[in-house]
């Protein structure tokens, strides 16, 4: 597992990362291929890219190195001895069409995908300031379809979020009935201090998180059955 940046500077409601760990910093390309190389010399064979948004590494290195995520994939595809490479997390609003070519292009890069969805209801995603809206999200998985069939795709989905209504829960199976993922980290909201979800009216009460929870855990469960 290797750290290719650090902080974030997106601003969801229910996360303290950016206010923790400060924005988004890029390593340079030639620091993480070269420790790709060391770790390929001591006998590594599978390299898992970390950041807390990956595929906007390199932007903050603008002006003076212009390069993008999936050049980075490419570039460790290139180091001789890594037989698998695998990056986790993206975030939807900001993966492009040239980290799929990576993908699809390279031999190393696995057909797997972690795709964080959080919730498919399109009004809690703006609640949670998420970037993107439900149609985007599902556009994006049919496109990685497009160049690798049998990608296996996961995601991270909260349930419970502050003012979250049964028909927005309803939004959210029904994503997850089109996306069918091949696994899901599934979340019951809890609140962070200091962030602005924690201060939001409308909590939902625990015995309907749960209950919702269950429903979203037991269809998940049947599309990974089937799925796999």
């Amino acid at each position: 597992f290797l750290s290719v940046m650090e902080g974030c500077s997106k601003a969801c409601s229910y996360c303290i990362v950016p206010a923790v760990r400060g924005k988004e910093q890029s390593r340079r390309p030639g620091d993480v291929v070269a420790e790709v190389t060391e770790l390929a010399a001591d006998g590594v064979r599978e390299v898992t890219l970390l950041g807390q948004n990956v595929n906007s590494w390199g932007r903050d290195l603008l002006p003076d190195v212009r390069t993008e995520f999936g050049e980075l994939l490419r570039a460790v595809d290139g180091v001789e001895g890594i037989d698998r490479i695998r990056f986790t997390s993206p975030h939807p609003a900001a993966f492009t069409d040239d980290v799929i070519d990576a993908m699809a292009e390279t031999p190393a890069v696995m057909p797997q995908l972690h795709m964080p969805l959080q919730s498919g209801s399109d009004r809690v995603l703006r609640a949670m300031r998420r970037s993107y809206r439900s149609a985007k999200f599902l556009g994006i998985l049919d496109r990685v379809r497009e160049r690798m069939p049998h990608a296996a795709i996961s995601t991270d989905i909260i349930v419970g979020f502050p003012g979250e209504t049964e028909e927005d829960f309803l939004e959210t199976l029904r994503v997850v009935e089109q996306a069918r993922f091949a696994t899901a980290f599934t979340f019951q909201y809890s609140i962070r201090p200091g962030t602005p979800a924690a201060t939001m009216p409308d909590q939902v009460p625990k015995h309907i998180v749960q209950e919702r929870y269950e429903r979203l855990t037991a269809l998940q469960d049947q599309i990974s059955l089937e799925e796999n």
